[in-house]
């Protein structure tokens, strides 16, 4: 049994997908960052009901205006965490 999915993405999906899984990955990185337990708790919350409420949107335009939405959110809580001392690193900045 073949465990391709039973519709191919198409290379534009797949790049979207991609950059989806970057941002999802890079959230979570950052929200490490944050010191408070419960201010964790709570982004992660967040960012995972985000994701998984968009989970089933096939509109490329949709997908990229959510992209832009996730990635200002990213910066706000980066330049959050510079501010207050407690971003490690850059290595959780968006490219």
């Amino acid at each position: 049994m073949s465990k391709l999915p039973k519709a191919a993405l198409s290379l534009k999906q797949f790049m979207l997908r991609q950059e989806v899984l970057k941002l999802y990955r890079t959230i979570f990185r950052t929200i490490r960052q944050v010191p408070d337990a419960s201010s964790r708790r709570e982004l992660r919350d967040w960012a995972r009901a985000d994701f998984r409420n968009n989970r089933n949107q096939t509109d490329e335009l949709a997908i990229k205006m959510l992209l832009q939405h996730g990635n200002r959110s990213l910066k706000e809580l980066q330049t959050s965490l510079e501010l207050s001392g407690t971003s490690s690193s850059d290595a959780t900045k968006p490219s």
